[in-house]
């Protein structure tokens, strides 16, 4: 017998795979890593953008003329929640900042459907511990800083549009509340009227402006 070729395999022996035994298996192998791939993303995907929409970001469509001309009615807005998320993680309250617009649940308004919870976009205008004064078409803000009193519209980089309705307002905010007003004064239900809001009912700031892409910007 010539030991220099291959020899038959003998009793007991096993042969080794062919190479077409080897590509079926790493056909298969790969086959249910896709299939497995496929399944996590399913599963993930869903899981991711719950997350981003709950503590991250959230997309928000304008109804209604409230916060004209700032922001007209079916405008399409990026809603910012991380300053709100990492406050609640800490166990401390988000407190925006005066003239930042902000997103908020409000609780049975009984303009609307008092069972039912409504969300609203309105502009910062009085912050915790301070005295707001509403006569007429002004806002006065009585603080620490300013105990003569100033008007935040007249300092803010945003128009509103005046109304000439009497309103009568004179309060003390309370702790871990703001209080609220639209851009459009005369077509606000505001803090004006509905009082002041509780800072664990704030859902985020208005962060981007994405439609009409014309007027698209950053706030």
């Amino acid at each position: 017998m010539n030991p220099d070729l291959p020899q038959p395999p003998g009793p007991g022996s096993i042969s080794p795979p062919t190479p077409r035994q080897d590509f079926g298996k790493t056909q298969r192998r790969e086959s249910w890593k896709s299939a497995l791939s496929t399944i996590l993303i399913l599963v993930i995907a869903p899981l991711i953008a719950l997350f981003l929409t709950a503590f991250v970001f959230q997309s928000y469509e304008v109804d209604g003329p409230s916060m004209e001309s700032t922001l007209q009615n079916r405008d399409r807005l990026i809603v910012w929640k991380v300053p709100r998320t990492v406050a609640r993680i800490t166990g401390n309250l988000f407190i925006p900042a005066r003239g930042e617009i902000v997103i908020f649940i409000k609780h049975g308004i009984e303009e609307f459907d008092p069972s039912q919870d409504k969300q609203l976009i309105k502009r910062v205008i009085g912050l915790p511990g301070e005295r707001v004064v509403v006569r007429g078409n002004n806002i006065t803000i009585y603080n620490d800083e300013h105990p003569e009193g100033f008007n935040p519209d007249s300092e803010g980089t945003y128009k509103i549009i005046d109304t000439d309705a009497q309103a009568n307002v004179d309060m003390v905010i309370p702790d871990g509340e703001i209080f609220v007003a639209g851009d459009n004064r005369p077509n606000s239900l505001d803090s004006r009227v509905f009082g002041t809001v509780p800072a664990s009912d704030i859902v985020g700031t208005l962060a981007y402006r994405i439609f009409p892409i014309n007027k698209a910007e950053a706030f």
